[in-house]
């Protein structure tokens, strides 16, 4: 496969803005109509994810390691959308015609490269839905608990009908009656409890129909659909080193379902929890984190503001004051949050000295295809 190759030709497709998603979807379900289905009615806030996300996945195939746990995931988290291994080809033909097409270039050589890739991808893929046989699709969960902690942040509590494993860490999809067929991926800010409770910060985006449901429209009593847990963001189950936590608005949740698995099941460790907002109001959870802190004496944490001079909390962003309060070098890292404060925080503790072996992080975001997360992981 010549992967420089496919992505200068993926790179043209995506150039076209809007017109290479229009043109996949269009011959996706005119040659079949049976997918359309699996799509919301509303195509605008779904258009470019799919296609996006083919073309993301199958450029990396060059690196299995990283790809194939990620792939055997999705492959199981797609079976939610009722995708059936006679999708695979059909998705895979419509991607071929696409990139055909906004290429003058294109060449046979092209399309064995990509027909090669893609083969692999849905092989993998298919290979993990096969291992989820005999569970369920989804699971359905009651909301048990709803409440509105700033304007545009709310907290549910969840309790699924059926035991719903996963890490604490990890992501999962759900999706509303109110928005059929938009499944949207958030994280749990708790590890597994024994009652199955499953605690949920939602921040309600400009144009996010689906946060914007759960914050303001979702109540006590209404069902969710939830995706199996997906996500590389996780404690090492091998490990006792003491961690470094940062967080970034949001990602704040999966941080603190890591605390809480140290709380519940150890190993004993040290543990510097830090997260960086813009000002004092966007600190949703503050009260139950210093509550954390009060009741763990193994738990320090560090609540910053980058734009809020007035604030009690520590100034500046949040690479900023984990620095300052360093050295950090003998720690296990996970960092989670937005984009830009993901990589600057990354790269920087690796300039402080920390093997990039023990960090893991988790970009959330507004957009992105698989998880990524955010609150809101999708939208």
């Amino acid at each position: 496969m010549d992967i420089p190759a496919m992505r200068a030709n993926f790179a043209k497709a995506a150039a076209t803005g809007d017109e290479a998603p229009l043109y996949f979807y269009s011959h996706l379900f005119l040659s079949h109509p049976e997918t359309r289905e699996m799509f919301p009615v509303s195509m605008a806030h779904q258009r470019d994810r799919f296609f996006t996300a083919l073309g993301d996945v199958v450029t990396r195939v060059d690196d299995l390691d990283a790809l194939v746990p990620i792939l055997r995931q999705l492959g199981r988290d797609h079976l939610k959308f009722g995708v059936l291994p006679a999708h695979y080809p059909a998705a895979g033909a419509s991607l071929l015609a696409t990139l055909e097409h906004f290429d003058p270039d294109w060449s046979p050589e092209l399309a064995k490269s990509w027909a090669e890739a893609y083969d692999v991808v849905a092989t993998v893929m298919l290979q993990g839905a096969e291992e989820a046989a005999g569970q369920p699709a989804w699971w359905d969960a009651d909301v048990v608990g709803h409440e509105r902690r700033t304007l545009d942040v709310a907290v549910l509590r969840i309790r699924p009908r059926a035991r719903y494993d996963y890490l604490a860490g990890q992501s999962l999809s759900l999706e509303t009656e109110l928005r059929p067929r938009l499944w949207r991926y958030y994280s749990p800010a708790n590890a597994p409890r024994p009652d199955g409770l499953i605690e949920l910060h939602v921040k309600a985006r400009d144009g996010g129909p689906v946060s914007s449901a759960l914050v303001r429209s979702i109540g006590v009593g209404d069902v969710l659909r939830l995706g199996p847990p997906i996500g590389h963001l996780a404690l090492d189950g091998e490990s006792d080193r003491d961690l470094l936590l940062v967080a970034g608005g949001m990602g704040v949740a999966p941080l603190k379902a890591m605390v809480d698995q140290v709380a519940r099941h150890g190993p004993p460790r040290r543990v510097d929890l830090f997260a960086g907002f813009r000002t004092a109001e966007q600190v949703h959870d503050r009260a139950d984190l210093e509550r954390l802190a009060q009741e763990n004496p193994w738990l320090t944490v560090t609540l910053a503001v980058s734009d809020d001079p007035t604030s009690d909390l520590a100034q500046g962003g949040i690479a900023d004051v984990v620095l300052r309060a360093g050295p950090w070098t003998s720690r296990e890292v996970c960092v989670a949050g937005p984009g830009p404060m993901v990589e600057e925080t990354v790269a920087r503790l690796r300039e402080h000295g920390v093997p990039p072996q023990r960090m893991s992080s988790e970009v959330f975001a507004p957009s992105r295809p698989g998880p990524s997360v955010d609150g809101e992981v999708t939208e």
